[in-house]
């Protein structure tokens, strides 16, 4: 009996220990406001397949693609500015795209793995093959199709 009651004891020590943590944590990292003092701009450019040329919506379709992307991003929402399109061409097929990024200093670990060119555009590759757009399911998915560049 007594061995029961300290065991029921404990749990509810433990039970009513791990309520108020929960409760009380705040991550510090979450809240915090960077100084955004230093610029980095990737182009982007898109090659589109052939069913989604005669789209007129996909442009602004595509930049709040972006635009939700990046600013989603556990990894680069932090630092992921704008989104602004550069050049559309119906007749080579291909939309270009400035994505601006800012960050806090030019540290060069930073710089090689947060704003490299390889974790920019995986998030973007794999948001395409994650979502399709609407009417155009092949956009983005073949690695030919998109020429990336700081």
């Amino acid at each position: 009996m007594v061995l029961a009651s300290v065991f029921l004891g404990l749990v509810i020590v433990i039970t009513i220990s791990l309520c108020l943590i929960g409760v009380t944590y705040v991550d510090e990292d979450e809240n915090e406001i960077l100084e955004l003092s230093s610029n980095k701009t990737f182009l982007v450019t898109l090659k589109i397949p052939e069913e989604c040329v005669t789209e007129e919506k996909l442009p602004d379709l595509l930049t709040k693609r972006l635009t939700d992307v990046y600013s989603s991003s556990p990894a680069l929402s932090r630092y992921f500015t704008s989104v602004e399109i550069i050049d559309f061409s119906g007749e080579n097929a291909t939309i270009t795209y400035h994505l601006h990024f800012g960050f806090p200093s030019e540290d060069h670990n930073f710089m090689k793995y947060v704003m490299s060119e390889e974790l920019v555009l995986g998030v973007l590759q794999q948001d395409f093959h994650d979502q399709n757009v609407s009417g155009c399911e092949t956009l983005g998915l073949d690695p030919a199709s998109l020429w990336f560049s700081e």
